[in-house]
């Protein structure tokens, strides 16, 4: 089936601030997880009762590739991958938790068949919709960068999204829609880990 991935902006397990888009009925759905819920389980229930086949996940999949070494050079970046610097995302090192979180995610998602990728909805942000100002910075520009996104996608929007967590998830989900038609850039070393615009 055409377009069977979930985009999910991942945030702080207690927070309230994960998201996550869909297609369902031809339109595109956004859901989001209640504050003081867990994050986690609140994804994997939703990937239980969507059944995406792909997610595409704000979040880091992979650690800087000096990681891999059992004895790096100590001129090797322990920092960041070099997607993240290509695209100016923090250090997974940085999210810490965050990071651990979804690469355990990762590995669930993967015993059940579900393949999860990376992406960073700031640089489709760059990328689609760079003639527009106030990104993630001004509440009141999320109209205007609703209306413009709206315009690049094949569905409507079965709800605005309320906040940026959820243009966010929005934004995931499009750039696993570019990745499923071939229209994708991917940032990074394919051995370090890719970031899919």
């Amino acid at each position: 089936m055409e377009d069977n991935h979930l985009g999910v902006d991942f945030g702080s397990k207690l927070a309230g601030t994960t998201a996550a888009a869909m297609v369902q009925q031809g339109e595109l759905y956004v859901w989001q997880c209640e504050k003081g819920n867990d994050a986690d389980q609140w994804l994997q229930e939703l990937v239980r009762q969507q059944s995406p086949n792909v997610i595409y996940i704000d979040a880091p999949l992979t650690l800087p590739k000096a990681y891999g070494f059992a004895v790096p050079s100590p001129a090797a970046d322990f920092f960041y991958r070099q997607a993240d610097r290509e695209v100016q995302a923090m250090s997974p090192m940085f999210l810490g938790g965050l990071t651990a979180r979804a690469m355990r995610l990762r590995a669930l998602m993967a015993n059940q068949g579900v393949a999860m990728l990376e992406t960073y909805p700031a640089e489709a942000v760059r990328l689609l919709l760079p003639q527009l100002q106030g990104y993630k910075k001004d509440p009141a520009a999320l109209p205007d960068y609703t209306a413009a996104l709206q315009r690049t996608l094949n569905y409507k929007l079965h709800t605005l999204p309320e906040n940026w967590h959820q243009f966010d998830a929005i934004l995931c989900w499009l750039s696993g829609h570019r990745h499923q038609q071939q229209q994708s850039i991917l940032y990074g070393d394919p051995y370090e880990g890719r970031i899919i615009i």
